[in-house]
């Protein structure tokens, strides 16, 4: 991958056309979601291709808008599954404590000994908080609670962090269950 494309952050998603003349549902992938209009022009993930965006209204998961170049439903159409991104640089800067999706894909996890666990592979919000979902290479992926409590250590500079799950959480991420042993 080109260093341009490593500094490319996904805010969010062509849903699909909206109407009849052109507009583009988009779901944002920002803190306050309609700030992704903050931020056009947007790019593709190559980079090479941008588009200025302006919320037209509120749809179920996001928003209307019109992306420049796209005048017909059929492009709009043509362009759903499209991720938009921006430069790295034009990401306002976190508190010590936070941090961007983007950032944590990729981090080797340990747990608190140092034993290696994996590498987180996605951040998900199932609507309860995030959860880190950690490829672990002798099975199925480990689904943790990304709170203080479960990675008290995030590393950013050597690219790990520490996990320390709670103990009723199984390698699938389901809670133990005691009736049933599992």
């Amino acid at each position: 991958m080109s260093d341009a494309r490593e500094n490319l952050i996904c805010v969010g998603a062509i849903a699909g056309a909206y109407g009849v003349r052109g507009e583009a549902r988009i779901k944002s992938f920002c803190a306050e979601p309609a700030d992704i209009a903050r931020y056009a022009p947007l790019l593709d993930e190559s980079g090479r291709r941008s588009f200025t965006l302006r919320i037209t209204g509120a749809v179920s998961g996001g928003f209307s808008a019109r992306l420049g170049g796209v005048a017909t439903r059929e492009a709009a159409e043509a362009l759903k599954g499209l991720r938009l991104h921006i430069p790295r640089d034009r990401m306002p800067t976190l508190p010590d404590d936070e941090f961007y999706h983007a950032d944590l894909i990729g981090l080797e996890a340990v747990d608190a000994g140092g034993a290696p666990l994996g590498r987180i592979q996605a951040v998900e919000d199932f609507g309860a908080g995030d959860f880190l979902e950690i490829a672990s290479p002798c099975g199925a992926p480990l689904l943790v609670p990304f709170t203080r409590n479960a990675v008290p250590t995030v590393d950013l500079a050597a690219r790990r962090v520490i996990v320390d799950p709670p103990e009723d959480v199984s390698e699938d991420g389901a809670k133990d269950d005691a009736e049933t042993g599992r």
